[in-house]
């Protein structure tokens, strides 16, 4: 089966099993959404928040990029995905929280702790992930005898942290949050294990989410 029928034959299943079950929020969000909870996602396709978090139609507002990665504010006339996802869901769709989403093994905080040593040739991934520099430097000298496998953990969960702090740079995340208690979380996914590690603001820990 080639990757468009594949996709065809997703289409196929999701037409006959699962859109009857929720053909009713289908037709009430043709005419417009109202999620409660944006999503800072990494691209990689093992890390869907909408599977890990069972919600339905119009439930999440997903953005989705390499590392989960939130740049600081910048009013420049440069192309900003990201940033232009965040005013939408904050000044139009009003959510009611936003949760930057790390997960285990990511590649692009892997190929950020790799340009520590140069950066490899890359068209755009190398300068995104460098938005994560200022925590992989942190992470490096905070932990200069881990492994490398240990230093990714530590910057897949900092660059969460560095994140979060730079949704606070943008003017209208600031303005939602002293005016209408908008919530700014992170949370960190482990793949291979399923579990979900939730970040206490206060003690800046990630806290494993129990089941049941």
């Amino acid at each position: 089966m080639t990757p468009k029928e594949s996709l065809i034959a997703g289409f196929r299943r999701f037409k006959q099993d699962s859109y009857p079950a929720h053909v009713a929020a289908y037709r009430r969000l043709s005419s417009g959404q109202r999620p409660r909870t944006m999503i800072v996602a990494c691209s990689d396709s093992r890390v869907d928040p909408a599977a890990i978090f069972s919600a339905g139609p119009g439930e999440l507002f997903v953005v989705r990029n390499v590392a989960n990665l939130v740049p600081p504010f910048a009013a420049d006339r440069m192309h900003h995905g990201t940033s232009a996802a965040l005013e939408f869901a904050v000044t139009a769709l009003k959510v009611e929280q936003i949760v930057v989403m790390g997960h285990g093994q990511c590649g692009g905080i892997q190929a950020c702790l790799a340009a520590a040593s140069g950066p490899a040739p890359s068209y755009f991934v190398g300068q995104w992930v460098e938005i994560a520099a200022p925590a992989r430097d942190a992470v490096i000298a905070a932990h200069p005898g881990a492994s490398p496998p240990e230093q990714q953990l530590e910057l897949e969960m900092e660059s969460i942290r560095r994140s979060l702090a730079h949704l606070e740079s943008f003017p209208f995340v600031r303005e939602a949050v002293a005016s209408r208690g908008m919530a700014l979380d992170g949370a960190w996914f482990a793949i291979a294990e399923g579990d979900l590690h939730w970040l206490d603001r206060a003690s800046g820990r990630f806290e494993l989410i129990a089941a049941g």
